[in-house]
């Protein structure tokens, strides 16, 4: 198994793909991505702008359908939720079809999706995603940061080092036998700093900055808290991710 660490969907090797690709936006398209299936959503339907978002939403009964929507991290006017994984709950997405559309997390996922293996990673399911990974021992694994705005951001970074690390640890191997990049080696020596401050370190980034500006601070902790969903997002159509079936 190799892996790859990419800061962003355009540090990607054109005309490439891996076996499994995992899209990584911490802050915060994945991690809502995940607590809306861990919430009983029945799907999440990724879009990079939002007149698609709604011509395709408009499809669907009102009563089966949400629409998120979110830029420069306030909520979109006209949609149903901005981009906060805690207001997922239950009671609010149980049964529906999540229509998303946001500013970085939805352009990974756009780039990747023609990969064998699409999977959506936060903190909060990176165990979940460590071990799907190890149970398909796909040949190559590209982590796909979203960055922001197609510059670096510590929060993605961090989270495909997290990744890598555990399952490094779990093989059993030498990093030289999986580093397929330098940036996968950068990302786990930043995990290996952070791993018991990631909190600091989200408040140091610049776009935990700007949620900090909104007063997101609970999404900040919730963002920042790995291992707390049991969910593996999985693309099963082109732009459209389910909760793996166990």
């Amino acid at each position: 198994m190799k892996l790859y660490t990419y800061h962003t969907p355009e540090r990607t090797p054109a005309n490439e793909l891996p076996v499994c690709a995992i899209a990584i936006d911490v802050l915060r398209a994945t991690s809502t991505i995940s607590a809306a299936l861990n919430s009983g959503a029945e799907a999440i339907q990724a879009f990079s702008d939002m007149d698609t978002l709604m011509k395709v939403s408009d499809k669907w009964a009102p009563e089966l359908r949400l629409r998120g929507g979110e830029r420069g991290g306030a909520k979109v006017a006209g949609c149903d939720l901005g981009n906060s994984p805690l207001d997922c709950t239950p009671e609010v997405v149980k049964g529906k079809r999540l229509f998303i559309s946001t500013t970085n997390g939805t352009r990974t996922l756009q780039r990747v999706q023609d990969a064998k293996i699409v999977l959506a990673a936060a903190l909060v399911n990176r165990q979940a995603i460590v071990d799907y990974v190890l149970s398909q021992e796909p040949e190559t694994v590209w982590m796909v940061g979203s960055g922001w705005e197609g510059d670096y951001s510590l929060e993605d970074t961090v989270c495909a080092g997290a990744i890598a690390d555990s399952i490094i640890t779990k093989l059993g191997v030498p990093l030289a036998e999986v580093a397929g990049n330098d940036e996968l080696v950068g990302s786990i020596a930043l995990y290996r700093q952070w791993k018991d401050n990631l909190l600091d370190l989200f408040y140091l980034a610049s776009h935990g900055q700007r949620l900090v500006r909104l007063e997101c601070f609970a999404d900040l902790k919730f963002c920042a808290t790995p291992d707390t969903l049991n969910i593996v997002p999985i693309q099963t159509s082109v732009g459209v991710l389910q909760a793996l079936s166990h």
